[in-house]
């Protein structure tokens, strides 16, 4: 997946600039400490042009996780999404991720920070993990928790923990990790939140020790549309390896089936689960044009 090329285009507070000719600053807080805060946001090709899923509650999030960590937030929500939007026009991209930054000013010390930046940036995004199921272990690593970190921010910083599981999980022959909690509950993927099936039910762990995902709360607006019975509880590892079926969703992973966690296979064909059933409407949902927003 290439990112960058000599025609890319990024925002950077208030301008469009090449994102060859773009720096940063060596001391800055956000390098250092990773004292910053982000969004995974996704743009599809609907039959009303590119339009971005969700656009308003990820930059409404973005301000909350700035608030969380004490980072200013100077910029209008509205007109971060008309900026977006010149973005893909810029870079003329129809199914794209975008990632908004918002990172602090140079400061080598542990305060709050008092000037900050945004940076808006895109790229064209595969289909994730395409039309295979993956294959899970259950990680090592602890989700952070909660009392040490706000769980609602996404923070830089934070995401290391993601990467730590993601990597030891491809290095014990999984596609990807799952995470428990402090007290040993199940928490999430590394950059997703996960349903288990039981019975034609779906389960999901409550909030609390948990991100609290946007794709998340979509799948649940789909069970209650559906008619499908969400249940929201702890789950432990047990509950998972006698499960039906799971999948992971996320902006940037959507609804991907699970096959297995350790050792343990899931009975049920992927396209018989209601999991199969969440993907394919989630699909039709993206690309409806009553679900978004466009500022002009």
């Amino acid at each position: 997946m290439k990112y960058v090329n000599s025609n890319t285009v990024l925002y950077l507070n208030g301008k469009f600039q090449k994102a060859a000719n773009s720096t940063a600053e060596i001391y800055e807080q956000s390098l250092h400490y990773g004292y910053a805060v982000f969004e995974g946001i996704r743009a599809y090709q609907t039959h009303n042009g590119t339009r971005v899923f969700k656009a308003r509650e990820h930059f409404e999030r973005l301000k909350r996780s700035a608030e969380l960590v004490n980072l200013p937030f100077p910029w209008e929500v509205s007109d971060l999404i008309k900026q977006t939007y010149k973005l893909l026009q810029l870079n003329n991209l129809k199914d794209a991720y975008i990632r908004p930054l918002v990172y602090c000013a140079p400061n080598m010390s542990m305060v709050a920070a008092t000037e900050v930046s945004i940076m808006i940036c895109a790229w064209e995004w595969d289909a994730y993990p395409g039309n295979e199921q993956l294959k899970v272990g259950v990680s090592s690593y602890e989700s952070p928790n909660p009392k040490s970190f706000p769980i609602a921010a996404k923070v830089t910083g934070n995401d290391g923990n993601s990467t730590l599981a993601t990597i030891e999980a491809k290095r014990n022959g999984f596609d990807e990790a799952l995470l428990l909690d402090m007290d040993g509950n199940i928490a999430a993927g590394p950059a997703s939140n996960i349903f288990i099936e039981k019975n034609g039910k779906l389960y999901t762990p409550q909030l609390g020790n948990i991100f609290p995902g946007i794709t998340r709360a979509t799948v649940i607006e789909l069970c209650h549309i559906l008619d499908i019975e969400i249940i929201e509880k702890h789950l432990t590892v047990a509950d998972v390896k006698h499960a039906d079926s799971a999948f992971f969703c996320g902006t940037a992973t959507e609804i991907a089936g699970i096959a297995s966690v350790d050792e343990y296979q899931f009975p049920i064909r992927w396209n018989d689960s209601v999991g199969a059933t969440i993907q394919r409407t989630y699909k039709c949902l993206v690309l409806e044009k009553q679900n978004y927003e466009v500022i002009i």
